[in-house]
């Protein structure tokens, strides 16, 4: 085998250990760009921070949650977490709430 090809097979295995960084369920994706045998970029897939991470919501679950529970007042953050076959919806309120009183939404 020649040089090159030793070098090629190098760079997917490093491509493969950055892909192991994408939170993507279904396809883990990492990349190289070489040029002149000198890595210029790398990457994996997965959606960009502070974008929704609806691609792993594949029963539709998380989308509808957030948008009932947005409708809560003195809301301070929600954030979400979708994986297969897991979604996460975090609340964090207002300090001025009080929790034992907080009502359950009908």
């Amino acid at each position: 085998m020649d040089k090159q090809s030793e070098l090629d097979k190098r760079y997917i295995r490093m491509a493969s250990i950055w892909a192991e960084n994408s939170y993507c369920q279904r396809r883990k994706v990492g990349a190289l760009i070489v040029k002149d045998k000198m890595i210029i970029s790398d990457g994996y897939n997965g959606t960009p921070s502070g974008f929704e991470n609806v691609c792993e919501d594949e029963n539709n679950v998380t989308k509808p949650l957030e948008q009932r529970l947005a409708t809560l007042t003195d809301i301070k953050d929600l954030q979400s977490v979708s994986n297969a076959n897991y979604s996460m919806v975090m609340l964090e309120f207002e300090d001025s709430v009080n929790m034992d009183t907080l009502h359950a939404i009908q």
